[in-house]
This record gives C-alpha cells, sequence and structure tokens, in this order.
C-alpha cells in the first residue's frame, strides 16, 4: 500500500509536535508557498522558514491578516472545514460612510450570486490604528471611507467583498484579525507566532 495516495494524508493528522502558526499575511502576498508565475510572486516561502506547516484556510492574495497554519491535519480540517462553522472577525474599509441600515443588511444576510449569506455581525468600527498598506488604497477625493468590523461563519469565495458590495459599499482594504480563539494581537505585517498545541 505504499502507494496509496491517501497514505500521507491520513498521517499528517498524527505528528509529533503539532504546532499551530499564527501568522501576519502582508498584501500581495500569495496564500501558498510556491509559485510557477514570471516573474514569480511573493509566498508564504518568503516569510515562515518553517517546514512541514500548511495554511488551514485562505485569505485572498489582496487581503491582510491573521492566516492560521499547522503541521496537524486534524486541526487544519478542524479550522478550515466550512461545517464547523468557524467565526472569523475582518476589519473592513469601504467606500462610502456606511448606513445603520446597511449594516442591518449584512446582519441579517445578503443575496448574492451562490445564495443567501449567513447571518453576520457588523458593527460601525472606529478607524484602527493599524500598519499602512503599501500600496495604499485608491482613494478619491470626493468619496470618504469609513470601517465596520465584520464577523462571519461561512467561507465562500471573496465572501466579504462581495457582500459589502452588495449593500452598495464596495471593500477598498480587508484585514482579518481573528479566527475562532486565535487573534492577531500586535503582529506586524510578515511576523509569526509558533505555538503548541496540546
Amino acid at each position: 500500500m505504499q502507494n496509496n495516495p491517501y497514505a500521507k494524508k491520513r498521517n499528517a493528522t498524527k505528528v509529533d509536535n503539532p504546532t499551530l502558526v499564527l501568522f501576519n499575511k502582508p498584501y500581495d502576498v500569495l496564500c501558498q508557498f510556491t509559485d510557477n508565475s514570471t516573474p514569480a510572486r511573493a509566498t508564504l516561502a518568503d516569510y515562515l522558514p518553517i517546514a512541514d506547516v500548511y495554511a488551514a484556510g485562505r485569505l485572498d492574495r489582496d487581503s491582510e491578516g491573521l492566516l492560521l497554519l499547522t503541521n496537524c491535519g486534524k486541526t487544519q480540517h478542524r479550522i478550515s472545514d466550512p461545517k464547523h462553522k468557524m467565526a472569523k472577525t475582518y476589519w473592513v474599509q469601504v467606500e462610502g460612510l456606511i448606513s445603520d441600515t446597511a449594516l442591518a443588511q449584512l446582519t441579517k444576510g445578503v443575496e448574492l450570486k451562490d445564495g443567501l449569506t449567513l447571518p453576520a455581525r457588523a458593527e460601525h468600527l472606529t478607524e484602527p490604528d493599524i500598519w499602512p498598506r503599501t500600496p495604499p488604497i485608491r482613494q478619491r477625493v470626493d468619496i470618504p471611507t469609513s470601517w465596520i468590523s465584520l464577523t462571519i461563519t461561512e467561507g465562500r469565495n471573496r465572501q466579504v467583498r462581495r457582500m459589502t458590495a452588495a449593500v452598495g459599499y464596495p471593500t477598498l482594504r480587508l484585514i482579518r484579525v481573528q479566527i475562532g480563539n486565535w487573534a492577531l494581537g500586535d503582529l506586524r505585517p510578515g511576523q509569526y507566532q509558533v505555538h503548541p498545541l496540546t
């Protein structure tokens, strides 16, 4: 059974030193360790000199913030599998001064092309004291921006961006700050912390 393609995957759930890595993924970094593009784009390998860890879930190239990686298949599955509905919180800068009505829509659920989103938690957020983005967002002088905190329990493709656009406020900047009980804390872009799993 050495050629069984599933054997390695099963064995990956049993490791001697299960660990979890909290990483603040910078903007414009791919959520993978390799890239075959020409020219090559920035990947996790440019920031994480840690062997045998894999991303638990994804974070789009144009999004920033908390990414969890682990060497434990069971943990990876628990974090990334949609059926576990692990809450994820984002700080979102949107175009325009978002209204209470739009926040109520986000909270109740938004109709997208792939169906109605689950109820979320959405609230106004004072502009956070965070690192500047490189490059900065495209901002129009005559259109103000505002920030919200949005917590969802799904993981649809580009869901947050599609939700804010659906209620009339396109996302300009997206930072994930929490997944379940794990928070970004004081990690700066490109920094990481390694935690043993018990």
